[in-house]
């Protein structure tokens, strides 16, 4: 029965050793691997608040309409206002990052 908890040593998995890589820990190695992952993940992140931001803008305007309170509509309006605005931002930094790579030949996005 001890031979079979015994089929992993647990302490060589979890020992951190600098020639064995665990996992992707390679891509962390250096920052230009770790800026890759940032932007990766801060774009996506950027998708999923403009979403919200244009739906509970929206319906911040639907139910100031409905209810007839104009400041509720405007704070709606205002939300999708900066929503778009921001994508605009993170759209353009997209295309910048892509122009970049083009232009120096550098594997930022990691694709």
């Amino acid at each position: 029965m001890s031979d079979l908890l015994s089929a992993v040593n647990i302490g060589d998995e979890l020992l951190l050793k600098p020639s064995v890589p665990i996992g992707r820990v390679t891509e962390y190695q250096s920052l230009g691997g770790l800026v890759s992952i940032f932007l990766k993940n801060a774009f996506i992140l950027a998708g999923v608040l403009l979403f919200f931001l244009l739906l509970f803008g929206g319906l911040g305007i639907i139910m100031g309409a409905g209810g007839g309170d104009p400041k509720k509509t405007s704070q709606g309006q205002q939300a999708v206002t900066s929503a778009l605005v921001g994508f605009g931002i993170i759209f353009a930094s997209y295309w910048i990052i892509q122009i970049i790579q083009i232009v120096t030949g550098l594997n930022i996005l990691g694709k």
